[in-house]
């Protein structure tokens, strides 16, 4: 009997639960690239539809929105069945940002006849929170290819953070702007514009016009700097306290000392740290 038999559960909850968390399995694998490639269309199609298209190429790709919505809805539906505590599951931010990023697209499909309303307003500014569900990915050590370092993983993490802060800022701008701003046509001129002003260049050649726009950018601009930082110092933490030696200090306690240390860098005492060869 292979490994993979021995560890699948028989319980149909359970083996769907499991190949929705499994990283190892063939399944497991398969189900995590084709909702990691299906997320990167999702946003794609976002991004394609704030430019100028013909009405074809449009309508492909509301069909190809509410293809990958259904897929997103099937696999929503399906951690509430494969969950041990549903209530918890349902609540959990993960799974409330899977069921916001689709449901735009769900309710233009159930009322087709007030969908120019439903695509406008709030709804159409939950489009663009669909970035969110790579998170989701980034939950644990264990990938498709394999594990990672928890260095590795914290890196990815800030990473991601940055390129979320830029898209949902783009995204917001873009959405209360582009039909009073003449210089915001599509999601590259927002997306441009937030680079600019979160890096401090700030060109002035798009400014917000709106004062919803305006009140957009400071929130960008106080996201960057607060969350940003936030992620990095957990970095920092975590590689310095890699290097730490768990030596304790006899005269006022202090734990975690640097390897080459001969004294407590608190009180000076004298500390000792002893380490066993690897003969």
């Amino acid at each position: 009997m292979s490994s993979e038999s021995a560890r699948v559960p028989d319980d149909a909850r359970e083996r769907v639960r499991f190949y929705l968390l499994d990283h190892r399995t063939p399944l497991g694998k398969a189900i995590d690239i084709g909702l990691l490639a299906l997320n990167l269309v999702f946003i794609a199609v976002f991004v394609a539809q704030t430019y100028p298209l013909d009405p074809a190429t449009r309508a492909r790709l509301w069909d190809l929105e509410v293809v990958i919505a259904g897929v997103f809805v099937v696999e929503y539906v399906l951690r509430l069945y494969g969950a041990r505590d549903r209530l918890s599951e349902a609540t959990d931010p993960y799974t409330v940002v899977d069921l916001l990023s689709v449901l735009p697209t769900v309710l233009v499909i159930l009322y087709p006849a007030p969908a120019v309303v439903l695509n406008v307003g709030f709804l159409r500014v939950l489009r663009v929170i669909r970035v969110l569900r790579f998170y989701r990915f980034t939950r644990d050590e264990e990938f498709f290819f394999g594990s990672v370092s928890g260095g590795a993983l914290r890196a990815t993490k800030l990473l991601l953070t940055v390129l979320v802060v830029l898209f949902l800022s783009a995204g917001l701008f873009y959405t209360v702007e582009h039909r009073a701003n003449p210089n915001v046509e599509h999601f590259g001129d927002a997306f441009y514009y937030v680079v600019v002003t979160l890096s401090t260049v700030g060109f002035g050649d798009i400014i917000p016009v709106t004062r919803a726009g305006r009140w957009v950018t400071v929130t960008s601009v106080l996201a960057a700097i607060i969350v940003i930082p936030w992620q990095a110092s957990k970095i920092v933490r975590a590689w310095t306290s890699d290097d730490k030696v768990p030596t304790t200090c006899p005269d006022c306690g202090l734990t975690g000392h640097d390897p080459d240390a001969s004294h407590c860098k608190a009180c000076g005492h004298v500390i000792y740290q002893e380490y066993e060869s690897d003969e």
